[in-house]
């Protein structure tokens, strides 16, 4: 099984109205700090999902159309409202052509966790540009491009007779662009499969310069409380300690010119 359109519905029940504890305790909150305010602004949420930020900022009082590249995706966001009592449009359309989304209509377009996982990201950036009207926002949260480079990193945890436990990041390969399947552990012991992209951070801020788009801001999200609590359970070795000091994610917001 390969691709989110296979695991459309695993996904939908993962994240919820909520989002998973990685979205919801780590990642959305700096994402949705950058956001801000966006009552009355027309929004695109570029590669929604199942739609569930998209249905929070159009409770907030933006107007939001949620664009993905997966039809079940889209089926599911639309099923969790299903009178559309939110008034959110979804499209179905591939990022890099986003076939009958107006040229600079939008005062965002945000993407949450959606662009390293889109293989023409580069057509992507070019869309968004194309969609955002002038000194529109475009803010994206990603998979940290120094620190989160899948195998290519992973944690390491030191302890040695003269100082207690130190924990750090370990990192390869970081200048080069590649793909890697990331694997899902599934219900009954199935294992899905999805393509990511690590590229590294001169990469965006090329792209995003090239088509018009300045960054004016960069966040790196603080594990929650409840994060740390969780991963404290779930991965007693580390205690959420790596989380605290090195960021795996980052936020970049950037200014249409």
């Amino acid at each position: 099984m390969k691709g989110w359109e296979e695991l459309s519905d695993w996904y939908d029940q993962k994240q919820g109205e909520t989002g998973d504890l990685w979205h919801r305790a780590l990642i959305d909150p700096g994402l949705l700090k950058v956001i801000g305010n966006c009552r009355g602004k027309d929004v695109l949420d570029l590669g929604c999902g199942n739609g569930y930020l998209s249905r929070r900022l159009a409770r907030r009082g933006a107007k939001v159309t949620g664009v993905d590249s997966s039809q079940r995706m889209i089926r599911n966001a639309r099923a969790r409202d299903p009178k559309n009592l939110l008034k959110i449009e979804y499209v179905r359309a591939s990022a890099g052509r986003m076939k009958g989304v107006p040229s600079r209509r939008f005062d965002l377009v945000f993407a949450n966790m959606s662009l390293m996982d889109m293989e023409d990201a580069e057509g992507a950036i070019a869309e968004v540009a194309r969609v955002l009207k002038h000194g529109g926002r475009f803010v994206a949260s990603i998979s940290h491009p120094c620190f989160d480079i899948m195998s290519n990193s992973s944690w390491v945890a030191e302890k040695t007779f003269y100082r207690p436990r130190v924990v750090y990041r370990k990192v390869r390969g970081y200048r080069e662009p590649f793909s890697e399947d990331a694997q899902w552990n599934l219900p009954g012991d199935k294992k899905g499969y999805t393509t990511s992209f690590h590229r590294p951070l001169g990469w965006y801020a090329k792209v995003l310069r090239r088509n018009g788009l300045a960054i004016t801001a960069l966040e790196e999200p603080a594990p929650s409380k409840e994060f740390i609590e969780e991963e404290q359970k779930q991965q007693g070795d580390l205690d959420g300690e790596g989380f605290q000091q090195v960021p795996l994610h980052l936020v970049i917001e950037a200014l249409r010119l």
